[in-house]
């Protein structure tokens, strides 16, 4: 089969599919020579099988007819399609993603988080900048009752959040949960209590958001969930931005100075310049750094060589992307 590169930022494929998984993609298939952008796209009438990354250009289903009538199946090296996958199903083709192996950095930085935050952490370590943050930065600590038996809150249930609860189950924890897709039989699988937002915010110490990012969850939590936070409550947020209605996660942590928010994203990235994020004691920010970075890319290239081994010994794909998929994942 016929089959090729395509993305706006070459240096992308070489950070997702190593020297040895392109070799070995290369006994399966007849590439294209060199790494296509969408102005060369016209080139790859013949094209069966596109691979990509982070950068894969956005197409229209008219293009994608004029381009590619030949395509069969887009491996995507990488996690969300919400961006580019409708056209491509709309025209019938598959659309297989990483989004599996993108998870699990992230499922390893948020279990890190959630941890540090059962110990009162990250206040602790801002109080102890100097001698005399000591004494406070104890006081703080002492406030915690650290990982055994305390009450942890997953927002959603998807990859993430189930791989969170999954790896959870090795602490002594209640996993409090809410995802309004989940059946019971799931909630049972992973040891989690399904309980409506509200009593997440109020009985959790710390709670952490992987709702999907769709038009309907935009601005869900908000100041009357804010609000119901324990007083040294953390919330932690390793998904998307756009869930959060930022004014009033301000409004609640200024209320009350020993909650604090771990934020590696925003809505939008980065805040604006006077954004109040910046000066809080009780906000930390990262760049949007939870998910894959360095070596971990190329684990969701070794994931789409074995999708397109299965796909080409006609196998059930393990990480196919639906339409109906796409109303509820991230």
């Amino acid at each position: 089969m016929k089959a090729a590169f395509v993305n706006e930022k070459k240096e992308n494929i070489a950070l997702v599919y190593s020297e040895e998984t392109k070799a070995h993609l290369e006994t399966l298939f007849a590439f294209y020579d060199g790494i296509y952008s969408k102005s060369e796209a016209h080139l790859l009438q013949d094209v069966e099988c596109i691979f990509s990354t982070w950068g894969f250009p956005v197409f229209t289903e008219e293009e994608i007819k004029n381009y590619f009538p030949n395509l069969k199946v887009v491996f995507y090296g990488a996690g969300s399609v919400q961006f580019f996958a409708r056209p491509f199903l709309n025209c019938g083709i598959a659309v297989v993603s990483a989004w599996m192996a993108n998870s699990v950095p992230v499922i390893e930085y948020t279990v890190s988080q959630i941890i540090l935050a059962n110990k009162g952490f990250f206040l602790a370590n801002r109080m102890c900048r100097s001698p005399s943050g000591r004494d406070e930065a104890y006081r703080h600590f002492k406030s915690f009752s650290g990982n055994f038996g305390t009450k942890v809150g997953l927002l959603g249930l998807g990859a993430i959040g189930a791989g969170v609860a999954q790896r959870l189950k090795e602490y002594a924890l209640h996993v409090y949960a809410y995802d309004p897709f989940v059946t019971q039989e799931k909630a049972k699988s992973l040891q989690v209590q399904m309980v409506s937002l509200p009593e997440i915010f109020e009985n959790c110490q710390t709670v952490s958001n992987h709702i999907a990012n769709i038009p309907q969850t935009v601005g869900m939590l908000d100041y009357a969930l804010f609000s119901r936070m324990k007083k040294n409550a953390t919330f932690i947020n390793t998904g998307r931005g756009a869930q959060v209605v930022e004014e009033d996660l301000v409004r609640a942590l200024k209320e009350e100075p020993a909650r604090s928010a771990v934020l590696d994203v925003t809505w939008p990235e980065p805040c604006e310049d006077a954004h109040p994020f910046y000066s809080m004691k009780n906000v930390f920010l990262t760049p949007h750094i939870a998910g894959s970075s360095g070596e971990e890319c190329k684990r969701m290239g070794q994931y789409m060589e074995e999708e397109a081994q299965r796909y080409l010994n006609g196998k059930n794909l393990n990480y196919q992307v639906t339409l109906k998929m796409l109303e509820t994942m991230a």
